[in-house]
């Protein structure tokens, strides 16, 4: 008889914290798609432009890369988009990726753990949201949403998907530090880095160049390295790092990209890794596969 209570009662408290878990994860899922919903609808703002001498909408189905519009680049930037967009290419106006790999919570010395994660993208106006589902234990997720909307970065986190465990509080450092990976990942949607996207590039030498993007008040820049085969291998920028003590100090953050791919008229690199690059050595913390990538306008 007391077994039996006993059971009954343990059975009454993990009803309660399965329920507690399903109202947090609905809770977060719903600030999620929230996210997603304000980042696709500014994109759909479409301006008015003077088109053949009368104003009229135009989307981006109407507007194909051509030549004319990679005059007047660095060398090694006009020839790395020659390379990379397809002629007849439509501007991606927003676009899906995949990833799947693995990512760090921590210091050098700690373990990686596997990772998913879906990022939707917007080019006009910069923005994006990441959402990744990190495996910190066996059965034991933590759900991350990192994201540009609007000109503001978020940061959150829940263990379980439900109970937050990270919620950055808005700062002028968090919108830099995401404006920052958007323009870094511009490489998965590179007719986002044409001029008239946005971006401005300054020359430095044959085989690099800094990308500079203005968005609602935030400047960022960073320097895209190219090889001989016309490929971005490697972007790097100052970013603000949160430190322990909860302030924000700049630190080099650099990308490495490999295994280009074509996809729907993009040559994209299909692999990557990011690290920071602090005084006592490299920390990376995220590495992973684009296993799909969706545009639109489709080619």
């Amino acid at each position: 008889m007391r077994v039996t209570t006993a059971l009954k009662g343990l059975g009454a408290v993990a009803a309660v914290g399965l329920g507690a878990v399903a109202v947090g994860r609905s809770r977060f899922d719903r600030a999620s798609d929230e996210l997603v919903g304000e980042l696709l609808s500014e994109a759909d703002a479409r301006p008015d432009r003077v088109v053949g001498g009368e104003r009229r909408i135009v989307t981006d189905t109407d507007r194909t890369v051509t030549d004319d519009d990679l005059t007047d680049l660095p060398d090694p930037v006009r020839d790395y988009l020659d390379n990379a967009i397809r002629d007849g290419r439509s501007y991606v106006r927003a676009g899906r990726l995949e990833q799947r790999g693995e990512f760090r919570l921590g210091g050098p010395e700690s373990a990686w753990k596997p990772l998913s994660a879906t990022q939707q993208v917007t080019v006009r106006p910069p923005g994006f949201v990441w959402d990744a589902t990190i495996d910190v234990a066996p059965f034991v997720p933590v759900r991350v949403v990192d994201a540009y909307v609007g000109g503001e970065g978020v940061l959150r986190a829940a263990l379980l998907g439900a109970f937050p465990v990270a919620d950055a509080d808005p700062s002028r450092e968090l919108d830099e530090g995401e404006l920052v990976r958007y323009l870094v990942e511009a490489v998965w949607f590179p007719t986002a880095l044409v001029p008239g996207e946005g971006v401005e590039w300054e020359a430095r030498d044959d085989d690099s160049a800094r990308a500079v993007l203005e968005h609602d008040g935030t400047r960022v820049s960073a320097v895209f390295h190219f090889n001989d085969r016309n490929e971005v291998e490697r972007v790097v920028a100052e970013r603000p790092r949160e430190t322990d003590d909860g302030e924000f100090e700049r630190a080099t953050w650099t990308g490495h990209l490999w295994n280009y791919r074509e996809r729907d008229g993009l040559l994209v690199p299909t692999e990557g890794e990011v690290e920071w690059n602090l005084p006592d050595g490299n920390l990376p913390y995220w590495r992973a596969t684009i296993t799909d990538a969706e545009y639109w306008p489709t080619e």
